[in-house]
Formats: structure tokens, C-alpha cells, sequence
């Protein structure tokens, strides 16, 4: 017997939760830990309860999900994360799935078509809707390589310039004006942009890349 999936839900609107909450809760197999209508409530919940399934709205008033979906997956590596969107938006798909989703879907599908992607990542499988290849889509490999440096922002940039350079955390927290704790948030989405899981991995990556930049431009 499968294990009962732990879920947090991250929504707009409480009513559409608490329908959301009811269609999972009712076959057994999922159980609603939390629900919250912000991120910040929401980051908090998932890292304090580890849970296996996240649903959260792709826009919230607080800003879309792709600016906090690495700092969640970060936070619970082990969990599913399935983007609820106004639309079936192939474009989506792969942005996301980059950043650690494990599903996209519509806000105006079927409770059983939410259920069915449930179930599927349950056994192991990643959905995609038939409609998107009718139209033409086709899954394509990850951007992430050397490449993923580049999806780097200035500031991400310039934090590992000076840890390869052997700059301590707190000098750097000083140097660009912020906190200690802000560092740790910052190094957090690095690690999910280039795809590793340690410092060192990292400045591996990064250096390897800087090098490769030096021998193109001499």
C-alpha cells in the first residue's frame, strides 16, 4: 500500500482551496497539511512540514511563482510542486520544470485530470497534456550546463566571482550591502540555476565557465 502523500496548498482564493482540499482528501490517498494565501506563509509551511505534494497558484499578488519556486524546492527537495495557471500554457512547462516543478496545469481542468497528474507522479511519471503535442509541443532538453550561469542575475554573478575568489560570506553580505541570512537566500536559487546541490559544486561549475569566457575573448 502506497503511503498517504502529505500536500501544502499555496492558492489566491481560500474558497478554491478548501474545494481543492475536499477533492483530494476524498479517495484517502492525500491529506491536506496547510493551506496559505501568501509565499511567505507559504515557504515557511513547506519548510517546516516537508511535504510530498505542493500545489501553488503560478500568480500571486505577491509576484508569479518562478521568483520563489528555487527557494522552495530548495527548502524541500523530496516534494512535487504542480503550478495551477489561468490558461494550458505549453510555454510554461519547461521555464518551470527547470526550476523544479514536476506539473503544470489549468486552473479550469477536471478535478480527475488534477487527481490523474497526482497519481502519476506517485507512480513515478511526469504528465504532459495531449493538447500541447497536438499543437506542436515538444518536451526539449534542459538549457542547464555551463549555459545555466548565464540565467544568473548581476548580483548572483558577482557573489560567485568573490566565493571563488575566496571571500568569506559576511564580507560579501557587507560588500553588497545586505544581510548574512539574505547571502544564504541568494546562494539558494544559485545552487537551483546551476543545478548542483553544494558550494563546491558550484565554484566548480562557475569557475569552469569563467575560464572557458577568458580562452573565447584573449
Amino acid at each position: 500500500m502506497m503511503k498517504v502523500w502529505r500536500v501544502v496548498i499555496v492558492g489566491c482564493h481560500p474558497t478554491s482551496m478548501l474545494g481543492t482540499k475536499l477533492i483530494l482528501e476524498e479517495g484517502g490517498e492525500l491529506t491536506v497539511l496547510a493551506m496559505h494565501n501568501s509565499w511567505s506563509e507559504g515557504l515557511y509551511s513547506v519548510k517546516e512540514l516537508q511535504p510530498d505534494l505542493v500545489l501553488a497558484d503560478y500568480q500571486m499578488p505577491e509576484g508569479n511563482v518562478e521568483n520563489v519556486l528555487p527557494e522552495l524546492k530548495s527548502s524541500c527537495e523530496e516534494a512535487h510542486f504542480i503550478i495551477m495557471t489561468e490558461e494550458e500554457d505549453s510555454e510554461l512547462f519547461q521555464p518551470l520544470l527547470e526550476l523544479g516543478a514536476s506539473g503544470v496545469l489549468s486552473k479550469g481542468a477536471s478535478s480527475r485530470q488534477l487527481l490523474l497528474m497526482i497519481g502519476g507522479l506517485r507512480e513515478g511519471f511526469l504528465s504532459v497534456p495531449l493538447t500541447w503535442i497536438q499543437k506542436g509541443y515538444r518536451p526539449v532538453t534542459s538549457s542547464r550546463g555551463l549555459d545555466s550561469v548565464m540565467q544568473l542575475t548581476s548580483t548572483e554573478m558577482f557573489i560567485m566571482e568573490r566565493i571563488v575568489q575566496g571571500i568569506t560570506y559576511d564580507k560579501i553580505a557587507l560588500e553588497i550591502e545586505v544581510s548574512r541570512r539574505s547571502i544564504d537566500n541568494y546562494l539558494r536559487k544559485i545552487y537551483v540555476k546551476l543545478d548542483v546541490s553544494t558550494r563546491a559544486q558550484a565554484i566548480e561549475k562557475f569557475a569552469l565557465f569563467s575560464r572557458q569566457n577568458k580562452q573565447i575573448y584573449a
